[in-house]
């Protein structure tokens, strides 16, 4: 039987897109995964390119930052939408959207730090 190089659990915010840590090819799928998650301009540098980490490091502030704008867009919905002439089950609609996007952010921020635990854990700082 083989061992996996890692001691790092997988848990219910390991993204599935990412294999199991010390898989064959784990921290490319990981890469992969986590440059969806940052601009796309980010993508093509090469420090985050040669160091996952670094690009995990990148995501989490990117989805923190995802996070606050969904929670802002959420508390003045009610305050902003009427002015814009909505229709009051498009605002309520739109509060329930971001509550949504807010949970699922969240999810993704628990997900984008089990994987920058595995990548830092395994001293993954180049190819």
């Amino acid at each position: 039987m083989i061992m996996p190089l890692t001691t790092t659990r997988i848990g219910p915010d390991w993204p599935c897109q990412v294999k199991a840590p010390g898989s064959y090819d784990w921290e490319r799928s990981a890469a992969k995964w986590l440059r969806e998650l940052v601009p796309a301009r980010y993508a093509g540098y090469p420090a985050l390119i040669r160091h996952p980490v670094l690009l995990a490091r990148h995501a989490q502030i990117q989805v923190q930052q995802e996070i606050r704008v969904a929670r802002t867009a959420l508390q003045t919905a009610r305050a902003d939408l009427p002015r814009l002439g909505l229709p009051e089950s498009v605002i309520e609609h739109t509060i329930k959207l971001y509550a949504a996007e807010v949970l699922q952010l969240q999810h993704i921020a628990r997900s984008v730090r089990a994987v920058t635990d595995a990548l830092a854990e395994r001293g993954t700082t180049g190819r």
